[in-house]
């Protein structure tokens, strides 16, 4: 069962400005950078070192070659959950189409598509 609203991914075509932008202007801070490989790497911001909801700011250019269905003009959700095999298992067999159920140094993750084509994600972190 997904349970709450993790994160907002951004897909920028320039990371450090983005981070600056948020950083420096915004006034968020940094909660985590990670890499993931192959030139893919995710900064995840917030407010407040305390917030409950994030941003991830990801490579736009990279994440269209990986995944060229999705929509990058607007920001993608990134629900929680914590048995995401089964909750994977349940939307497929109610005909949802799904991703690849990858699993990632911060955990395992797939994403959905809504009936309108709308792409979300949901992560069971480590």
């Amino acid at each position: 069962m997904i349970q709450k609203l993790g994160q907002v991914m951004l897909y920028v075509n320039d990371q450090a400005g983005a981070v600056s932008f948020w950083t420096e202007k915004a006034g968020f801070v940094v909660i985590a950078e990670e890499d993931h490989g192959q030139g893919m790497r995710s900064i995840e911001i917030a407010p407040a070192a305390q917030s409950a909801t994030t941003l991830v700011l990801h490579n736009k250019e990279l994440v269209a070659k990986m995944s060229p269905e999705l929509n990058l003009g607007t920001p993608s959700l990134m629900f929680f959950a914590d048995d995401v095999e089964r909750l994977y298992a349940e939307f497929t067999e109610k005909g949802i189409t799904v991703g690849e159920l990858v699993d990632l140094p911060m955990g395992k993750v797939f994403n959905f598509a809504d009936d309108e084509g709308n792409y979300f994600a949901v992560l069971e972190k480590n």
